[in-house]
Parts: C-alpha cells; structure tokens; sequence
C-alpha cells in the first residue's frame, strides 16, 4: 500500500516549483528552495519520534557542484539534532536538495564505527558507473554521522571511544540515530519544497546494510524501498568471531604474512576457478571449492618461508574460514558466526580488510586487519569502557565478568530479526547483496538472514518483496583490487518495482575493471558458463 503525498502551505518564498517534467507517479519536478530561508531553522523536538532537545540548521549554502558528470544545483543543508543527555554527542547530518526535485527522498548508511556524514551526492553501494548518481537524478538525498564525530587521528570508521555514553551507543548500535535522522530530514524536505516526498528510500554497505535492514524491521512504513549490501546485521555475533580470530593470529608464529596471504589466495583460485566451466580467476560455485589449506604445509610444519604456512599458520587461516561457535548463551539468541569464506576464492590481495600485513598485538597495531581494530575498539569503549583495556586479555570463548554486559549488548547491536512481515504489508521491497568474496563481513552470514526471512515471511511471500545476490569475485565494498568489481543499477530497479510492482528481472552486474558482465543470479543460484564470449553475461546462465 503505497503512502499518499499532501502538499503543505508554506510561505512562498521557501517554495520555487520549475518546469514540470515526469515524475515517479507522473509528479512535477521542483527547484531547490532558497537556501536563506532555511539557515539556523529551528527543528522541534515533536517532528522526532525518538527523545531528542530538538535541532537546528548550522548552515545552509546554495550549491552547484559537478556530479555524474553534468552541474546539479543544489541546497546543501547542515544541522545538529541535540541529545538527551548532555554528555552524549550531537547528531550531525546533511541533507542536500536539489533544483528539479523528482519528489524522491534516499537515505544513505554509513560504515564501521561510523563517525562521519557519507556524502548525500554519492553512489548507492555497487552502483554502476554509467548512470548518474541519486542527487543528479533529482532525489533528495540525507545521510547523518550516527549521533557521534570520529577522532580525525583514528583511522577511518575505527574510532568506537563514543560507546562509553549509553545515548550515543544507541544512536549507532541499535539504529536511534536512523529514525531521528530520518524525520528531521523530512521536516527540512517539507520546509524546502512545500510537500513531503511521494517516496523515501534506504541504501547502505556494512554498517549501513545493517542500518538498511534495521529501518525495515523498526520502522516498517517509513521507507518504501532498501538496499543492503553486505550487511553486518549480526553485529555483536561477527564481533565474537572477529575476537576469537584476533587472539589466534596473536598467536607466536600464527599470523601469515602478505606473502602467504598471496600464496593461500592463488592456491585457491587455481584450485576452484574452473569449477564453474571457466577460468577467469573468477571462483562463481564457492559451494563446490573444497581447498584443504595442508596442501600448502612446510616440511615438519615448521615455518620455512614464503611458499608454504607453518602449522600455526594452518590453524589461523583454518579458524577465519570455519564457523564459530560460543559455550554460552547471549539474550540475543545468536548462538554463532558462520566464518569467512577465505578458502572460497576470497582475495587475500587486499589485507586490511581481511588478516591485516602484522600480527594483532597490544597496543593494537594500525596495520592489523580492519577486524581486529574493529574488536579492539569494541573491548575498549562497548565491553568493558575502560580505554587501557587489552583486548587481547578478553576470551569470547570463556568471556567471565563479561558475560552479562555481552549478553546486554546482544539485544542492542543483534537486534535485527527475520521477522520482515510488517515492512512486506506495509509495501515495502528490499534487495539484498553481497558479494561471494567478502574478507570483512560473511556473506555466509547474510545467507543465513535471508534463510531466516523465508522461513519466518514463508518463501512465496518473500519472493514478493525481497531479491537476494550473491555476486561471484566481489569482496568487501568494492575494496582494492577485487576479482569483481561489481557495478548494478539496483535502484532503478528498486525504482520499478516500487512504482510499477515489476520485481527485477534476469538483472546484470558488471565488472567496473575488467569490462564484462555476469548474470546477476537469485540465491541460491550461480552463473555457469555455457558457451561463447566469456565477457558477456549471455554466455552464462544461473544454475541451482
């Protein structure tokens, strides 16, 4: 059921309607508003569901910047939202209104720690590079930093000092922050052009595919559409895991250098590759590579250079690619993490992402893997708020003391359930993506959550509001030097079926560096190569 759209009586200088052209529901297109009338606008506390003292526009600069290519118009407006408690950090976020406003609205999530404003004229996470980006379609476009400012010292999206207050905690952990952000970004929309917008929709990566399932669960009629890719959505689940995996590559003699992490990542694809009727350095049936990483033992076990892993080097790249399991229970109900498929073809060829270039330790290296950072920040501010705190001293297996604040952060970091039926009546539609060679989250993970949602929505139901990817190749946002770059125009599709109820139909992803594209298949199928021109997705087709 799709919300209607009501204009509202504003003043008419805050109102300046252009041209009309088409629209999502044939609707005229609208010029940003004067950008004066909107500077140090006083946002009420009552246009926020969630408890906040209210905001304020810090600033607000009518623009014209380049973006995809051609010079948008817009008016970039900054504001704080202020906290409850006096001690937490503001809100900050941007909303930026474009002249010719299409009567969209997309919310944009963050990453890690988050921390920083994503920047409202970017891309959509696996967006492609031939179509413009959402504010130079005319959306409206509004993202926030989650309720806390990242230490400009700490390396990007790691800084987690802000966990020790329990309202900024709670503005990023359990999503406040999304809500808040959300309907003062609206109350500024409708300050702008007189009407609140005909669609609003969600995309984000990681800690912002997290977000993208948090606001259809939460709040189910808030937005029309999502899209989340590679989502952390287990949060405080993957953080156990990536706690275990830092005191075993702590280990003397565990931790493979880049050289091994090399060795390890070409084993594998020359083992899989062909699995899926082509070697492309592409392994497309992860399910059937089975790479026993004893193939590559030194003589003895023993450590004897770059060709080879020591015994303790087996056992670490053993444990980052097997599930793990904890001897207790969490009020969360989370009982695992399914592991990393790194000896699925994952590319060892960006390592802060994945095992880092040296071995955790305390203090917590820079060049550890973005994962052990990431646990070490947590321990720190999140568990036991104590910044002296070696991280390396918390066993998630035999936690102790810790144990109920973990059970505790359970309910606000693992609070994403299956249980899509409201976002589903409501009208909503979700895709869903990951890529098959994440290093940082699981798409292992993100199987099981779309698992979860068919058995609780029933699999007819969630085939009529959800679509699921898994791309081959792809790793982790697209990082480095991926063996898939993927590149899909998700929200034009989104866009279609929202509108028009036309879900995605025999969809194609592109490789953004190698020029060829592949079928975009539906979980659980993947592309098998078939005959012809190897750079063509025709010469494909998804098998099951």
């Amino acid at each position: 059921m799709k919300r209607t759209t009501r204009r509202l009586a504003v003043p008419a200088m805050t109102l300046l309607v252009a041209t009309a052209v088409a629209g999502p529901a044939s609707a005229t297109t609208a010029a940003a508003p004067g950008c004066a009338a909107l500077n140090q606008l006083k946002i009420p506390a009552s246009v926020m569901s969630l408890p906040t003292t209210g905001g304020r526009v810090t600033a607000a600069v009518d623009t014209t910047a380049v973006v995809s290519g051609k010079p948008i118009r817009y008016c970039q407006v900054d504001a704080d939202l202020f906290p409850v408690d006096p001690a937490a950090p503001a809100i900050k976020m941007r909303v930026d209104l474009p002249s010719g406003w299409n009567h969209r609205a997309l919310m944009f999530g963050g990453g890690g720690y988050n921390g920083t404003i994503p920047d409202p004229a970017s891309n959509v996470p696996f967006g492609p590079t031939d179509q413009p980006v959402p504010l130079a379609r005319g959306y409206a476009t509004f993202a926030s930093d989650s309720g806390h400012q990242q230490n400009p010292a700490a390396p990007p999206s790691l800084d987690g000092s802000f966990g020790a207050n329990d309202e900024a905690l709670r503005n990023f952990a359990a999503g406040d922050a999304l809500k808040k952000t959300l309907d003062a970004s609206l109350f500024l929309i409708r300050h702008g052009y007189g009407t609140k917008p005909a669609e609003v929709f969600f995309a984000g990566g990681s800690t912002g595919g997290r977000e993208a399932l948090n606001v259809a669960q939460r709040w189910p009629a808030a937005f029309d559409g999502v899209i989340s890719a590679y989502p952390a959505w287990n949060n405080l689940a993957e953080i156990l895991d990536l706690g275990y995996l830092t005191q075993v590559l702590s280990r003397p003699g565990a931790f493979p250098g880049v050289e091994k992490q090399t060795l390890l990542y070409d084993s594998v694809v020359k083992a899989c590759d062909g699995l899926d009727g082509l070697k492309d350095q592409v392994i497309s049936n992860p399910g059937r590579c089975h790479f026993d990483p004893r193939a590559l033992r030194c003589p003895g076990g023993t450590d004897a250079g770059p060709t080879c892993l020591s015994d303790p080097q087996i056992g670490a790249v053993t444990a980052m690619s097997s599930p793990f399991r904890w001897p207790y229970r969490i009020a969360s109900g989370e009982t695992q993490y399914p592991g990393f498929p790194f000896l699925s073809g994952a590319d060892m060829r960006t390592p802060f992402l994945g095992f880092g270039t040296t071995a955790p330790a305390n203090p917590m290296p820079v060049t550890s893997g973005y994962g052990t950072q990431y646990w070490d920040q947590w321990v720190k501010y999140f568990l036991t708020r104590n910044p002296n705190q070696n991280s390396l001293e918390v066993d998630p297996r035999h936690p102790g003391k810790w144990l109920g604040r973990i059970s505790a952060l359970s309910t606000i970091e693992d609070r994403n359930n299956a249980d899509l039926r409201p976002f589903a009546r409501a009208g909503g539609k979700l895709i869903l993506l990951h890529g098959a060679a994440d290093e940082l989250v699981s798409p292992y993970s993100t199987s099981d959550y779309y698992e979860r949602v068919r058995d609780v929505v029933g699999p007819r139901a969630t085939d009529a509001f959800a679509r699921y990817y898994v791309v081959p190749g792809a790793n982790h946002a697209n990082f480095g030097t991926p063996a898939f770059a993927a590149g899909w125009d998700s929200l034009t599709a989104l866009e279609r079926w929202v509108d028009r109820g036309q879900p995605p139909a025999n969809p194609t992803v592109t490789d953004l560096t190698h020029a060829r594209t592949r079928p975009l298949c539906t979980y659980p199928d993947w592309p098998r190569y078939r005959a012809g021109d190897p750079n063509v997705a025709s010469s494909f087709v998804c098998t099951h």
